[in-house]
């Protein structure tokens, strides 16, 4: 590549690697393809948090700088909230990205390209004040919508939602190019009011190898994590959380118990809402939690289930794409997906054909969900094929490099067309310190 033609690329997101799930795979993957094409990219991120809510050993200090390969990644300090679905997650994301504004990139030289990763909301308010029309054109990638979020989830009242709805259409809209993770992510930005031509669907990729499932290893992961070879293991892998819903697996479980139906539901993985989980679902036998586990342990835990579960609270339906079904699909087992008929998680389970959708928020109709796939072990089979072949067709991490590519070479191309309405330079004042002097290691706002 000529030096004419190498972009300098900022990319500013809360979540990066060493966090092993959630945004962090992809805002990482996205920066990684972009230095192999031969770009000069800094990332401004956030301390690794995710998805236990504690900052990692071995991350302190106002301002942390790494190499990730070609790759450069400038920490700055922020809180880390006890309840991510509390205010104190509004003051962690306004941290971010008050201190993430006045990081100086790139030696001080204005990039080509900057690009906000969201959530955190905010990070696009930081952004823009590297956006120049002409000079540097501004992309957007929302993993979740905000507006939708709140109003789904009903976490706040609904004025908030009504006023996170607000920021983020004007933030969207004024943007020069939006990726969407999902056609029906592509739907509900455009009825937000941003302008189709600027949305370019981009769907999340599988990061996760490819399951090669053989019977000897399948029985010796099944011994290791306690699942006897006469219950049917229904997993469910990944955050717990508010959108989740995951009250619902509680109670299907218990409902297990109650019908003496041989089912093991497991909860793996980490999230605000797993000690409520854990202390609800006292009493209960057949469930089990488990922490996380390394990638190459989780892919066998995954292919050594019997079923993979997705749930979703009732009533979630626009707010998000759930990356875990790119997980799923990778380890050749069927899915019982409790989600809104209308939602995007429903339409891969329809497009792949790689397992069932029941109704959300009934845990009567998630327990027979599972015991019927059990009971057409054919059926199963053939589903977990056919999600395999869909993460390859459809999710292969090739055609994901190669659209981001193209996407962030277009807006640096398309960053003095006529007609374009420049970003106004928004910055939340967030009233906490800005000198990064909070304590970091293990930080914790505590919810109102």
């Amino acid at each position: 590549m000529s030096p004419q033609s190498r972009l300098r690329v900022t990319i500013l997101g809360l979540n990066y690697a060493p966090e092993p799930t959630g945004i962090a795979p992809y805002t990482t993957g996205l920066a990684r393809f972009l230095a192999e094409a031969g770009h000069d990219v800094h990332v401004v991120t956030g301390l690794p948090h995710y998805p236990r809510w504690q900052v990692d050993a071995g991350y302190s200090g106002r301002r942390i700088e790494e190499r990730d390969g070609d790759v450069r990644v400038t920490r700055v300090a922020h809180p880390v909230p006890t309840n991510p679905t509390g205010p104190g997650r509004v003051a962690m994301e306004a941290a971010f990205a008050a201190r993430a504004a006045r990081v100086v990139t790139h030696g001080g030289e204005r990039p080509d390209v900057v690009v906000a990763v969201s959530p955190a909301l905010l990070s696009v308010a930081a952004a823009a004040r590297l956006r120049k029309a002409g000079r540097t054109a501004l992309g957007v990638i929302p993993q979740d919508l905000y507006g939708h979020a709140l109003a789904e989830t009903a976490v706040g009242s609904g004025r908030a939602a009504a006023a996170a709805a607000d920021l983020e259409r004007r933030l969207l809209s004024r943007a020069d190019g939006v990726v969407a993770i999902h056609e029906r992510f592509r739907t509900s930005i455009a009825a937000m009011g941003v302008d189709d031509t600027r949305i370019t669907t981009i769907r999340n990729w599988t990061h996760v190898p490819t399951v090669t499932r053989r019977t000897a290893d399948i029985a010796a992961v099944r011994r290791e994590l306690g699942w006897r070879d006469d219950e049917i293991i229904a997993l469910h892998a990944g955050n717990m959380g508010a959108k989740q819903g995951l009250e619902t697996v509680v109670e299907a479980a218990r409902q297990a118990d109650l019908d003496g139906v041989p089912v093991r539901f497991v909860l793996l993985g980490h999230g605000g809402r797993r000690d409520f989980l854990y202390a609800y679902a006292r009493g209960i036998r057949r469930i089990q939690f488990l922490d996380p586990l390394p990638t190459e342990r989780f892919t066998d835990a995954l292919a050594a289930a019997d079923v993979l579960v997705l749930n979703e609270k009732a009533g979630v339906a626009e707010m998000c794409v759930p990356s875990k079904l790119t997980s799923y699909f990778a380890a050749g087992r069927p899915v019982v997906a409790a989600t809104n008929p209308l939602s995007a998680a429903s339409a891969e389970i329809a497009a792949s054909r790689a397992g069932v959708t029941v109704l959300p928020g009934s845990p009567r109709a998630l327990l027979e969900g599972v015991v019927d796939l059990r009971l057409d072990p054919a059926e199963a089979e053939a589903m977990g094929l056919r999600g395999q072949l869909f993460a390859h067709d459809v999710l292969h991490v090739d055609a994901a490099r190669h659209a981001y590519v193209a996407w962030v070479e277009g807006l640096a191309a398309a960053r003095s067309r006529p007609g374009h309405t420049p970003l106004p330079e928004i910055v939340s004042d967030t009233g906490l310190p800005d000198d990064g002097s909070w304590p970091v290691r293990d930080a914790r706002v505590e919810p109102a």
